[in-house]
């Protein structure tokens, strides 16, 4: 085995505590049949006897969460509580530890990059939890000393990373906040699962069930998890994400055509209406 993969082995297993720093170890979890998510902090400092002083925080979960969004409040409440301890006026840095690779690939273009692009990726199409990344940044730079963010192993042999993940777990099964953000879900009729593509952007026409509907106040979209209905169409029963400017409900039929744009799936127009039993036209849409 060479170096660089003993090296990576290595790190996967321990995690080597920074002198001088304030490390924190993050962990966010979900339970998605019962959409419950939760998150765990654990703050590790060294005393004057070189010792260490362990800190664990276990805070109120969130209703109808993911697991992305739950790491990434587990890194803002961690920093929020990083703002008013004690140790921070005599370390250099704050090292955050998270096995979210979701956080700690992205954190940099949150920064950088997608602020500049108002909040879409190249290809037009709205940057998932962005109301959060911007709290994030937020909280980032309220920190008066450089954050770190470091990749961990998930499940690692690890004690703080064993520990948060508990801590995040039972989270999520105790006192819940309220939703991050309104979404309004229906039951799926198909037994496929929903997945980003499965409906090729043809321009077609088709009548679509709408599963989920979420508003997003940055971008003025509204995001919808949807069914295919349509009989004759090769995507008949699969269910994909689309984002619209036109508001639709979940739960009910619509008559839609879309974009043929395969990155950036749109709701360009909706053509009706249709009867959730009878598949009668109920009112004409507007472009």
């Amino acid at each position: 085995m060479n170096a660089k993969k003993t090296q990576k082995k290595l790190s996967e297993r321990t995690v080597v505590l920074r002198d001088n720093a304030l490390n924190i170890f993050t962990d966010g979890s979900c339970l998605p049949h019962l959409r419950r998510g939760g998150i765990g902090i654990r703050f590790v400092t060294t005393d004057t006897a070189g010792d260490e002083v362990i800190e664990d925080y276990c805070l109120p979960g969130y209703k109808g969460s993911t697991n992305n969004q739950m790491e990434m409040m587990a890194c803002i409440k961690a920093l929020e509580i990083a703002c008013d301890h004690p140790m921070l006026d005599v370390v250099n840095e704050v090292w955050l530890y998270t096995d979210s690779m979701y956080v700690t690939n992205n954190m940099p273009n949150a920064m950088f990059g997608w602020q500049k692009l108002k909040w879409m990726n190249r290809s037009g199409r709205p940057i998932e939890n962005t109301e959060l990344w911007k709290e994030l940044i937020r909280v980032v730079k309220r920190v008066p000393r450089r954050i770190r963010f470091q990749w961990v192993k998930g499940h690692s042999k690890n004690a703080h990373n064993k520990v948060v993940d508990k801590l995040a777990k039972q989270s999520a099964r105790g006192i819940l906040n309220k939703n991050l953000r309104v979404t309004t879900v229906r039951r799926k009729k198909t037994d496929r699962p929903a997945h980003v593509g499965s409906v090729k952007m043809e321009g077609q026409t088709m009548t679509v069930r709408i599963v989920t509907d979420t508003y997003s106040r940055t971008h003025k979209l509204y995001k919808y998890m949807y069914e295919v209905l349509t009989e004759s169409s090769p995507y008949c029963g699969n269910c994909d994400y689309i984002y619209s400017e036109l508001m639709l409900r979940a739960g009910h039929h619509y008559e839609v055509r879309v974009n043929e744009t395969p990155d950036n799936q749109r709701i360009v127009e909706v053509l009706n209406e249709r009867d959730r039993v009878t598949g009668a036209v109920l009112t004409v849409g507007e472009e």
